[in-house]
């Protein structure tokens, strides 16, 4: 078994086909030097000082030791032999496979603007991003100098929520009318948008970045179309990511917006597997094909994959869920929002207090929920409304 990519799901594929009792080799093919780890830390609690660099990494090198696992890392698959079953790294290393998973996630969407390469703007992704962001805020604080985030989604919020909570002042360039707009609809966005302001973020929505302002390499402003220009000693962009499809397009296998599987995360090759941010599956509960970057589906899709490589009858049978920490504002969501649908959002409980549940309605049907603090019920109840798809059992 080779597994090629050293995230969550490349790492949770091997704790099951262990658990399973399987005995044969295992080889993990990475890009990055470390060993794998997890992300969501990094935008969290490592940015705010709350978890340690060392948290994101759930196993050391004894664990996989001890389970036989051997590690190419620092070593990037370059090509899959289809009909040879092997891969080959950048270095020229051959890697023979009898079934192989791609779980190569994605990569942060830069901007194509002059400046953006300047040594003080930053995106985050990986372990190496969340230690130049750390120092940045850092470096920021002493020098009383701000923060602008390109980009008001899930990771632009965690940043200028650990920003503002280290002393940094921030201001978020948001293109849409709210942040998190697509994703939560505008009556869900704009507790978002107030949770940030009431904290000090100067947010600006309906935004058009024009340009990075640099000197001597390093970024001193961003600048919008409608000729506005705000300070940053440090800038960063997170306006998403990319799924990495590039190994298994040149592979040949089915790609649209990531590799087609089926809903056992098998590839148009039977002996190909994919997981994580990269699998667009079809999936059996929601009727129609997805694509999710967040750490509950590399987390699930992961086990499921390995199961399958093992001949088992494994399926996807969980619905997307993910969720975040902002101040002191948690939250947990799942299921599924059709793009460009038009929801009736169905909220209950204290909005303004930020305690409260909210459910998505499409044409009759609950596709998806959320909770906001609302921690002695969770997301349990809420699960199985959406799997219900009955509005009628919303209370």
């Amino acid at each position: 078994m080779v597994i090629v990519g050293g995230g969550l799901a490349g790492m949770k594929a091997i704790e099951e086909l262990r658990s399973q009792q399987y005995d044969g080799p295992i080889t993990l093919v990475a890009d990055e030097e470390h060993l794998p780890y997890e992300r969501p830390v990094l935008s969290k609690g490592y940015l705010l000082g709350s978890e340690s660099r060392d948290s994101a990494f759930t196993h050391d090198q004894q664990w996989y030791a001890d389970n036989r696992v051997e590690l190419v890392l620092g070593d990037r698959a370059v090509a899959v032999d289809r009909p040879g079953h092997k891969i080959t790294t950048r270095s020229g290393r051959e890697v023979s496979y009898a079934k192989l998973l791609l779980a190569t996630g994605s990569q942060p969407r830069n901007l194509r603007l002059d400046g953006a390469d300047a040594e003080n703007v930053y995106t985050l992704r990986n372990v190496e991003d969340a230690d130049k962001i750390d120092a940045a805020i850092t470096g920021l604080a002493e020098a009383g100098r701000p923060m602008v985030i390109i980009g008001g989604g899930w990771i632009g919020l965690e940043v200028a929520s650990a920003a503002r909570q280290r002393n940094v002042e921030v201001t978020v360039l948001e293109a849409l009318e709210k942040p998190l707009l697509t994703v939560l609809g505008p009556q869900v966005a704009q507790v978002f948008a107030d949770l940030h302001t009431e904290r000090g973020v100067r947010l600006v929505t309906g935004a058009e970045v024009s340009g990075i302002e640099t000197d001597s390499g390093r970024a001193t402003a961003v600048t919008t179309a409608d000729g506005q220009r705000y300070d940053a000693g440090a800038v960063i962009i997170g306006i998403g990511a990319a799924p990495r499809t590039s190994l298994a397009a040149d592979a040949g296998l089915d790609v649209d917006h990531g590799v087609l599987t089926d809903a056992s995360l098998r590839t148009s090759d039977p002996d190909v597997f994919a997981a994580g941010d990269i699998a667009e599956v079809d999936h059996p509960l929601l009727g129609r094909r997805v694509r999710v970057e967040h750490w509950a589906w590399a987390n699930d899709t992961g086990p499921v994959a390995a199961r399958a490589m093992l001949g088992q009858d494994a399926r996807i049978d969980f619905l997307p869920f993910f969720f975040t920490d902002q101040y002191d504002l948690g939250m947990e969501y799942i299921g599924y929002l059709p793009p460009g649908s038009q929801p009736e959002v169905d909220l209950r409980g204290d909005v303004a207090g930020r305690t409260f549940r909210a459910y998505w309605i499409v044409d009759g049907a609950v596709v998806a929920g959320m909770h906001v603090n609302d921690w002695d019920n969770g997301i349990d109840p809420i699960k199985e409304i959406v799997l219900s798809r009955d509005p009628a059992k919303i209370n």
